[in-house]
């Protein structure tokens, strides 16, 4: 007896879910909460980015703040569940679940728990993530070291980013329904090529800022004796 096939809204139609739910909560209401709590930081972020060591510089710097806050919100949360739970989210009705879910209607390489993907998720997760929650404090407090998080992060989300649409683009983009406007265009484009512009733009900031301070800690440095230069690489 041929097996049964679940109904589902997954790409390619033709593929096989076991166990899978639909789930339970309406798309408005996913996308709102998740919305919501993300603005929520925001703004909680933007507001506590006020109160440190000289109000934190430009507005720049403070949604620079803003950003790792956020990333490190999606990074351990969002990610993080789907790093640990990536082979039950199928047919799991908690919310973060629901939220994958609704997420695979764009890259249904996400419900499959493609190998790919669990692994760049892994490390997105506790790896990026981690890193963007000293970031948040380094960039607050001034830390020495923040310029160096903010270089090392960037160039790691937007390597991550590169392989995972370099990947979808070598299948075909065979995972999702090409083209619609919700999810093509919002889910696998818009809401992943967040994380190749504004990476790009704090990878050049920090760059900047670390190549202006090695200047001047060459120029404090002082010229060296080119006898004694020599001698040193003896």
């Amino acid at each position: 007896m041929a097996s049964l096939q679940v109904a589902h809204p997954y790409w390619p139609q033709d593929l096989q879910l076991s166990g899978y739910v639909p789930n339970d909560k309406p798309v408005w209401q996913i996308l709102t909460l998740f919305f919501s709590v993300s603005g929520a930081l925001l703004a909680a972020t933007w507001l506590l980015s006020s109160q440190g060591r000289e109000g934190n510089g430009s507005p720049w710097r403070r949604l620079i703040i803003c950003w790792f806050a956020v990333c490190a919100f999606v990074h351990l949360v969002i990610e993080g569940w789907f790093s640990l739970y990536y082979q039950d989210i199928a047919g799991d009705q908690a919310f973060l679940s629901q939220l994958w879910k609704e997420y695979s209607k764009g890259d249904s390489r996400y419900i499959l728990a493609n190998n790919f993907i669990v692994c760049m998720e892994t490390v997105t997760a506790w790896v990026w993530g981690p890193l963007s929650l000293w970031a948040v404090g380094a960039l607050l407090k001034r830390r020495p070291e923040r310029f160096l998080l903010q270089l090392v992060i960037s160039l790691g989300q937007l390597y991550g980013d590169v392989l995972y649409f370099f990947t979808e683009y070598r299948h075909g983009f065979q995972h999702g329904e090409f083209g619609h406007p919700l999810y093509f265009w919002f889910y696998f484009v818009f809401m992943n090529a967040l994380w190749f512009v504004v990476p790009s733009a704090l990878l050049l900031d920090a760059w900047h800022h670390l190549a202006c301070a090695q200047l001047l800690a060459d120029g404090a440095a002082g010229p060296r004796d080119p006898q004694k230069q020599h001698e040193h690489f003896q």
